[in-house]
């Protein structure tokens, strides 16, 4: 576990909630998309990304996320979600995830989103503002991305 999730700039639990499950007794397939959801959310808060979206009107827009799961997760339980950016380019960034499951010890699910930097004042994607760039790149601790 802590190989897989120390590679992750942001970490965290989450309780898996009896509600999540479906008809088939485990957790539904969207709940894993909520699961990564709430750990970019996370990620933005830590490079204050929304503060910059309302100050300026250029924020994330989810243009892609994809999920491959690894084992089913039942109630009760507890994840580690865990994010990262993998890549980034002119107008976006790939995010990766990882869903750990406490209770089995393994990984459950591995996924990617594909976030674009997007204007909302003016409906476009537009580059990544060097001000943002430079927050991820200290955020992963690392030289350049």
């Amino acid at each position: 576990m802590e190989e897989v999730l120390s590679a992750c700039t942001i970490v965290m639990n989450i309780p898996v909630a009896w509600g999540e499950m479906d008809a088939m007794g485990h957790v539904n397939n969207i709940i894993y998309f909520r699961y990564f959801e709430s750990v970019r959310i996370s990620y933005f808060q830590k490079l204050d990304l929304l503060s910059y979206q309302r100050d300026f009107g250029i924020g994330p827009i989810l243009a892609s996320t994809e999920c491959r799961f690894k084992m089913p997760l039942q109630y009760p339980d507890t994840v580690i979600v865990g994010a990262k950016v993998l890549s980034i380019e002119e107008d976006r960034f790939v995010m990766g995830y990882e869903v750990f499951s406490t209770k089995h010890k393994r990984i459950a699910a591995e996924g990617e989103g594909v976030v674009v930097t997007y204007d909302y004042r003016n409906n476009k994607k537009v580059p990544i503002p060097d001000t943002l760039r430079a927050k991820i790149v200290e955020l992963e601790k690392i030289e350049k991305l």
